[in-house]
C-alpha cells in the first residue's frame, strides 16, 4: 500500500512532492518555516490548509486588509445601533443591583414555555404597536432578550430612536440563558 506524500508547500524551492512512501513506515519530510507531516492516504491537513492560508494571504494582503476593516466596521456599527451586549451573568447583576428591565421581544408562545423573571413581553412583529407600554421605562436601564440574539439589535435601535437612554441587549438571546443553566419563570 503506497499513498502519494503531499506535503505542506515549503518556502520557495524547497517543495518535495510526489515522493512514495510506505503505509506502514511513514517518514515526516520537513522544510524550513512549514510543518511537513507523515505520509497519509488524506492529502489535506490542517497543517497544510493553515499554510495556504498563510500563502493566500501574503498575495492578496490588500484584499484581506479591506476585508478584516469591514468586518469590524461591522461589529462596531452593531454595537452603536443595536446596544451594547451582556452576558447572562451580568443580566442577572443588572436585574439584582440596578433595576434593570428586561423585555422579552419573543412571540407569545415561546414566552409562555419559559422566561426570565418579570420580563416584559412585546413581540417583535407588533413592537410598533405596542411600544407606548415601555414608555414607564424610559429613564431605566433596558435588557432586550430574544431567542437567539438575532432581533434584539434593530429592536435595540427603534428604541434608542423613541429617546430610550440606556438600552442593551443579551448576547445570545434565551439561548444562552439556558445554557448557563439560569432559572426561567413559566
Amino acid at each position: 500500500r503506497l499513498a502519494r506524500n503531499k506535503i505542506c508547500r515549503p518556502n520557495n524551492d524547497h517543495l518535495i512532492a510526489g515522493q512514495y512512501t510506505s503505509l506502514q513506515n511513514p517518514v515526516v519530510y520537513t522544510a524550513p518555516f512549514s510543518c511537513g507531516y507523515t505520509a497519509s492516504p488524506h492529502p489535506v491537513t490542517g497543517c497544510a490548509m493553515i499554510d495556504q492560508l498563510f500563502e493566500f494571504v501574503l498575495n492578496h494582503y490588500m484584499l484581506v486588509s479591506v476585508f478584516v476593516f469591514l468586518l469590524i466596521a461591522f461589529f462596531i456599527n452593531e454595537n452603536r445601533q443595536g446596544g451594547a451586549t451582556v452576558s447572562p451573568s451580568d443580566l442577572v447583576k443588572l436585574i439584582n443591583r440596578e433595576d434593570a428591565v428586561v423585555l422579552d421581544i419573543r412571540d407569545k408562545k415561546e414566552f409562555k414555555e419559559g422566561h426570565i423573571v418579570n420580563a416584559v413581553n412585546i413581540p417583535y412583529a407588533s413592537m410598533n404597536d405596542k411600544i407606548q407600554e415601555l414608555d414607564k421605562f424610559k429613564e431605566r436601564k433596558l435588557v432586550i432578550v430574544c431567542k437567539m440574539g438575532q432581533h434584539s439589535g434593530a429592536a435595540g435601535k427603534k428604541l434608542r430612536g423613541l429617546g430610550f437612554a440606556e438600552v442593551q441587549r443579551l448576547s445570545g438571546g434565551i439561548s444562552e440563558w439556558r445554557a448557563s443553566n439560569l432559572p426561567l419563570v413559566k
